[in-house]
């Protein structure tokens, strides 16, 4: 019995000793570092150095205001109307009429009365549908006691404005060639900025055959 405790105690003793000191050791990592993501590229950043969250736009360059622009052209009857739609944009010393003389190839008018007095009955008639624009030809001639409602410079402009009147309930008026040279009105604007701009085009468009231009 004797015997046999002292052969497992050897034998515990020799595997311990086998296990401690008989296995060889892992072999020690030859380059831990190189299985890291790129460490040569890592840089640490200081707060301060950092780029803001958003960058804003450099406005771009002020765009230079017209010299002078032109709106027209107006006969001198309705030259003052034009200037009055302008009051609202406080143009003052920048606002200046320019007169000019243009010639107009095409009219609308109602043919020749026959006389003063029917002239003047037709032109009741057209005051009674709120037509305040036209005037009595009394020049010698085919014409003398015609009823003038405008002069156009094109057969568009002319066709345009007869329609405007037979939507007014104007019947007998027509257009026809007839090359007169007219007094106009030009109404100038100095120092047009780009809202000025667009408030004028807008005017503009409001008035049948008016033009917007850059002064001559």
């Amino acid at each position: 019995m004797r015997a046999l405790f002292l052969f497992l105690l050897l034998a515990n003793l020799a595997f311990f000793a086998w296990s401690r000191y008989g296995t060889a050791p892992e072999p020690a990592d030859p380059a831990p570092q190189s299985r890291q993501l790129e460490p040569d590229k890592l840089k640490l950043i200081a707060p301060a150095s950092l780029p803001p969250a958003s960058v804003s736009k450099k406005p771009g360059p002020a765009v230079a205001p017209i010299a002078c622009m032109e709106w027209g052209s107006f006969t001198l009857a309705d030259a003052p109307r034009a200037e009055k739609a302008l009051e609202p944009l406080a143009l003052g010393a920048r606002l200046a009429p320019r007169r000019a003389e243009e010639t107009a190839g095409w009219w609308v008018f109602m043919p020749a009365q026959g006389s003063r007095q029917a002239a003047l009955r037709k032109a009741a008639e057209l005051k009674a549908l709120g037509i305040e624009e036209y005037f009595i030809v009394q020049d010698e001639g085919e014409h003398r006691w015609a009823l003038s409602l405008g002069v156009f410079r094109s057969e568009e402009a002319a066709q345009a404005r007869l329609a405007a009147l037979r939507g007014q309930g104007v019947r007998t008026a027509r257009v026809g060639a007839r090359e007169t040279v007219v007094p106009k009105i030009w109404l100038q604007v100095k120092a047009v900025d780009a809202p000025l701009q667009a408030r004028l085009k807008e005017l503009a468009r409001q008035v049948e055959g008016s033009e917007l231009r850059e002064c001559p």
